[in-house]
């Protein structure tokens, strides 16, 4: 069993995606953000950076609980424990890999800034935001030309698709008012199509 605590934000939505399709039993433990839940010494004690998402997997390596924070090495971790989404190929993995970290850095970074320049800071500018809002395009407009090429970023579905799509959908807004982008939103509306990727935007929400 998997403890998984989240809360409805783009990282959560990773982990709880990745668990949705490794198919790991798992519960979730939903934590207020705005009421400070995630700085209670309950959760300290479990991640001590006082953010989400973070997971406890009872049965981790050598039977031991294991706890994993940060979406991207929750989305590996559990990839690597179901033998799944990660191509056993070298040069294929290399690619996986490369969009894995373009989607957790670049994209999710990026849209992170987002959210912070127009809620959190305390002097909000628009122009601030609107660049934001247009270096996430550009990036987004790199998987767009990849995903003219290939079905998938890295040629078969992977943690690279896993790790970038919550961010597409979470601004899907944004996307639908550039414009374009014909291939990202194909891609984007194939994995919405999946019943685990579905349950697992769901369950943290």
């Amino acid at each position: 069993m998997i403890d998984l605590y989240t809360a409805p934000t783009q990282n959560g939505h990773r982990a709880a995606v990745m668990l949705e399709e490794t198919g790991f039993a798992y519960r979730t433990h939903k934590l207020d953000l705005a009421a400070g839940e995630q700085r209670k010494p309950e959760y300290l004690a479990i991640n001590p950076a006082g953010v989400i998402p973070a997971i406890v997997d009872h049965d981790g390596p050598g039977g031991k609980p294991l706890t994993v924070t940060q979406s991207g090495a929750i989305v590996l971790y559990l990839a690597e424990k179901a033998g799944r989404f990660v191509p056993a190929d070298p040069a294929a993995r290399a690619a996986a890999m490369q969009w894995f970290m373009f989607a957790c850095t670049d994209c999710a970074g990026t849209s992170s800034n987002i959210f912070i320049a127009s809620v959190l800071v305390p002097e909000k500018s628009p122009a601030n935001v609107a660049f934001f809002e247009q270096r996430l395009l550009r990036f987004l407009a790199l998987a767009d030309q990849r995903l003219g090429e290939s079905e998938w970023l890295a040629g078969e579905l992977s943690v690279a698709d896993f790790a970038l799509y919550p961010t597409v959908a979470g601004r899907m807004a944004l996307v639908e008012k550039a414009g374009g982008l014909a291939n990202l939103r194909r891609w984007a509306a194939a994995l919405s199509a999946r019943p685990a990727v579905a349950k697992g935007m769901a369950a943290s929400a």
